[in-house]
């Protein structure tokens, strides 16, 4: 495995719910996948050279926020960060041709819409090292589902299944067997679950810096934990290393 991490963006779309806290779009991975495959992620994927070339013409920072945008219409069809916003119809066609492998840059321009990735908010930096398969310097942005009753439609190659689960329900799918999470993945949901609102979330990512999170190794006892800083707004901040699941 080469030691340099794979630029990557990732999109935590949340929508309110009127009783109770609110959910979260989530994806399992198709079973094929060489890293992860079957766990339940955010969805999200590498960022390439024309995310980084669009970005550029819409005078936004860099290529993570297009890259984000890009992968949650690609796996979900749920369009975030796009103006107009589309309906669920175009937002399948924009879908389909993002699979087709057209490019982003021409999808929007045919369909009339403009990026708007003011829409997302960066929340967390991710850079394991104790992946055994591949290593990601993962951004993770976290935006508010657009209006409406957005249902996930997902196409067989590009992920199993996509769901609108609460942070605390996949952690209990997870504690029962009945879902796979990698070590990231658990931490973020951990810190999402303590919030009540997209407006809670926000405001969470905010107060914290979007430092580089590395887990490091730490022995107590005979044990071996996984750690993370404790300054970066998570809750659960080790895991023991024995039966840690790395993808």
């Amino acid at each position: 495995m080469s030691d340099e991490a794979i630029p990557a963006a990732t999109l935590i779309l949340v929508r309110d719910c009127a009783a109770g806290p609110p959910e979260l779009l989530m994806v399992e991975r198709a079973a094929g996948m060489a890293f992860a495959a079957g766990a339940l992620v955010f969805p999200g994927g590498r960022i390439d050279d024309g995310d980084r070339r669009l970005a550029e013409q819409a005078g936004i920072t860099d290529g993570a926020a297009v890259a984000a945008i890009r992968e949650t219409i690609e796996e979900t069809a749920v369009p975030v960060g796009l103006a107009p916003v589309p309906d669920p119809e175009a937002s399948r066609a924009l879908q389909a041709r993002l699979v087709a492998d057209e490019t982003f840059g021409e999808v929007l321009l045919d369909a009339g819409l403009l990026l708007d990735a003011a829409e997302l908010t960066p929340f967390a930096r991710w850079v394991p090292k104790f992946h055994a398969v591949r290593r990601f310097d993962t951004l993770f942005y976290v935006a508010r589902c657009p209006d409406g009753d957005w249902q996930p439609t997902v196409i067989e190659r590009e992920c199993a299944g996509a769901y609108w689960l609460t942070a605390q329900e996949v952690l209990d799918r997870d504690r029962r067997g009945q879902s796979r999470l990698i070590f990231p993945t658990r931490r973020n949901l951990e810190r999402l679950a303590q919030h009540g609102s997209f407006a809670d979330i926000r405001a969470d990512a905010l107060a914290h810096p979007i430092d580089p999170v590395t887990p490091w190794v730490e022995e107590r006892g005979g044990e071996k934990f996984i750690k993370i800083p404790d300054h970066l707004g998570y809750p659960v901040t080790e895991e023991r290393l024995d039966g840690l699941w790395r993808g």
